[in-house]
């Protein structure tokens, strides 16, 4: 695999997103919230859908719905993540809309991952965007997204880590490269940041800037506020234990109304309607 063979969703996928564990997160929280099972899912900015497509695997009454701006990025979702799902494709339905406006069913849950809601810079485009998600809930539904922070979010830095081999979607063993997340520049003034994701390979080549993000960096206080304020009845922030024997995050999310800053964490905002 090289900067010029490789494909940067299959890298993308293998580097950044977790499905597994986000949907771990949302049935757990669901079901202690409304008693009952998470079955209709909506995933906004979806990109390949592949949240929406594992959710749908998990349970035949299992349903979603994936909304996206970016046509050939849905359209690598459907070769590679929504047609291997054969009969099961029947239970996904994906929508190239804006999120603001999208017209979907009653959701049991919205999310909204990946930091992606950050392309929203004011508080008004924001709020605009957390109504259109409640809207399209169900009367008990819950809106999910991730948050990130630290004393380090708010420097220049590139920060890499080694991907080990790894199977693609389809089933292929990839070989490792080195991904590389670059906080290029931070206005302190604005909040806006702007960040690059490059891909190394063995040998030596690298696919610089295959994703770009401009966003403005939201703070956990500021995201429950405007959930609030567009009409919620609470919004919970959900953030990772710490292991002091392996000095390292647990992978278990807990709602916290108290939490010590650190270098870096990630969590979730949990809003209930």
């Amino acid at each position: 695999m090289t900067a010029a063979t490789a494909d940067r969703h299959v890298l993308y996928e293998a580097a950044v997103q977790c499905v597994d564990a986000d949907l771990n997160f949302f049935t757990r929280v669901f079901k202690r919230h409304r008693g009952r099972p998470l079955r209709r899912l909506r995933e906004d900015f979806c990109g390949t859908a592949h949240l929406a497509c594992e959710f749908v695997k998990r349970h035949r009454d299992n349903l979603a719905w994936g909304v996206d701006l970016h046509e050939p990025t849905l359209n690598w979702g459907i070769r590679h993540h929504v047609l291997p799902l054969g009969k099961a494709a029947e239970r996904i339905t994906l929508i190239r809309d804006d999120v603001r406006t999208a017209r979907t069913p009653n959701m049991d849950a919205v999310a909204a991952l990946n930091f992606s809601y950050q392309v929203f810079k004011t508080r008004d485009e924001l709020r605009g965007y957390f109504r259109a998600a409640r809207a399209a809930l169900a009367p008990d539904g819950i809106f999910f997204l991730d948050a990130f922070g630290g004393t380090e979010a708010v420097d220049e830095l590139l920060e890499t880590r080694k991907i080990d081999p790894f199977p693609g979607p389809d089933g292929r063993i990839h070989e490792g490269f080195t991904y590389v997340w670059d906080q290029n520049r931070f206005n302190v003034v604005r909040h806006d940041i702007l960040c690059h994701i490059h891909f190394r390979f063995r040998d030596g080549s690298e696919m610089k800037r295959a994703f770009t993000y401009d966003w403005r960096l939201w703070s956990l206080p500021e995201l429950q506020e405007i959930m609030v304020e567009a009409g919620f009845k609470s919004a919970e922030a959900y953030l990772e234990g710490w292991d002091e024997d392996a000095d390292d995050a647990d992978g278990v999310f807990r709602r916290r109304d108290w939490y010590d800053n650190i270098e870096g964490w990630v969590g979730y905002v949990v809003g209930l309607r």
